[in-house]
């Protein structure tokens, strides 16, 4: 890195803004090669998402303002702080009181909300799940999954209440996304009691979508014709033929 800021003309250009952006691809490549759970993958998306944290820091000392020793001692010191179970005396029976501990430890060194800590940018659904793990670790948490599951219908009803409002005239767009919003919430919640992690289920099925669909447009072309050319009734039918091809 100091031979490319110092030698290559796009290297000498780029500034914590600039490469802003091209962080977030390469962490969403390095979220596809968990997915897809490919090693090779994993090991290349690592080193991309590494260059670019070298990069930053790089750019930082440059300015004086900290370099990659102050980064990768930062951490070591926050990780030493945040478990005083392993570093210190604190007692913990289980992953659970870890992460109580892990809340308390950030209130006090300044934090004022436990929801503080979650991104405001993050993806929608991530963020829903970040948001309740986060306020679980205060208490504010749901019993068993069936109290969540019976949130999940009074919500489900709730929605259809309003696309029923709305059929009649006397709905709206605003309350059909508001309650829209509420089910989805207790989705996450409900994936989040049955141990699932909901973003990453929703991209398989994405994923599964997307090979399913590929596989029927491949199947309509060896009939020499287009997608266009096929009704619902006709293309559901091919869509039924893929799935069970994929079962054998």
């Amino acid at each position: 890195m100091d031979e490319l800021r110092a030698k290559c003309p796009w290297d000498k250009e780029q500034t914590t803004e600039s490469i802003r952006h091209l962080t977030i691809e390469e962490t969403y490549e390095l979220v596809d090669a968990i997915t897809e759970g490919s090693p090779p993958a994993l090991k290349e998306e690592l080193g991309d998402l590494l260059l670019h944290i070298v990069f930053y820091a790089k750019i930082a000392s440059e300015k004086s303002q900290f370099d990659i020793n102050d980064v990768i001692n930062g951490i070591c010191e926050k990780l030493i702080a945040r478990h005083p179970h392993i570093y210190g005396d604190v007692k913990v029976a289980n992953e659970e009181d870890v992460k109580r501990n892990w809340e308390k430890l950030k209130m006090k060194e300044g934090k004022r909300s436990v929801l503080g800590g979650v991104p405001s940018s993050l993806p929608a659904l991530v963020k829903a799940m970040r948001l309740q793990e986060k306020s679980k670790q205060v208490g504010f948490e749901w019993e068993n999954a069936g109290q969540v599951w019976e949130k999940v219908e009074e919500e489900a009803n709730e929605l259809k209440a309003e696309v029923n409002a709305m059929d009649a005239g006397k709905g709206s767009v605003e309350k059909m996304e508001e309650e829209m919003g509420d089910l989805l919430f207790s989705m996450v919640n409900y994936a989040r009691f049955l141990n699932i992690d909901p973003d990453q289920a929703l991209a398989r099925t994405n994923k599964k979508f997307i090979k399913r669909f590929q596989a029927m447009e491949e199947v309509v072309a060896a009939k020499g014709k287009q997608m266009t050319d096929l009704n619902l009734a006709e293309m559901d039918a091919i869509w039924n033929t893929v799935k069970l091809s994929e079962r054998g």
